[in-house]
């Protein structure tokens, strides 16, 4: 098992459309990648800022309120997520979301969230074909 970098980093935030705005026009980003939050009409969008330093933004999907936006998540890129779930669970991290295959938009992937000893949130992500 080998990582290739970062593939996103996922934030949640409460402004999808000003999150979106400051990271395209004002940081000069481009989106890569949207696709449905699940059936809550909301979009999730991969803005590359170069060089793969790609933001996945998240909407709040259930109308939750925050007082500031957070990083959601860290996703690994892997050519073998289950092999990267395997290793992260035999050194400790507890299970969020054992590997499954899913399908985001067009992107086929496959991926697994583990908590790291700190609950931070992992996501070995595997894109296929």
């Amino acid at each position: 098992m080998r990582f290739n970098g970062f593939h996103h980093i996922g934030l949640w935030v409460k402004d999808s459309e000003k999150s979106l705005d400051f990271y395209t026009k004002g940081l000069g980003g481009t989106v890569t990648f949207s696709f449905p939050m699940g059936d809550s009409g909301k979009t999730v969008y991969l803005v590359d800022l170069g060089e793969n330093a790609v933001i996945e933004i998240i909407p709040l999907g259930d109308g939750a309120e925050e007082i500031n936006a957070h990083w959601a998540h860290v996703a690994l890129r892997t050519g073998d997520a289950q092999a990267a779930y395997d290793a992260a669970i035999k050194a400790g991290a507890l299970s969020r979301t054992a590997p499954s295959d899913v399908q985001l938009g067009s992107m086929a992937v496959r991926n697994a969230f583990v908590l790291g000893p700190d609950n931070e949130v992992i996501e070995f992500f595997q894109v296929k074909g």
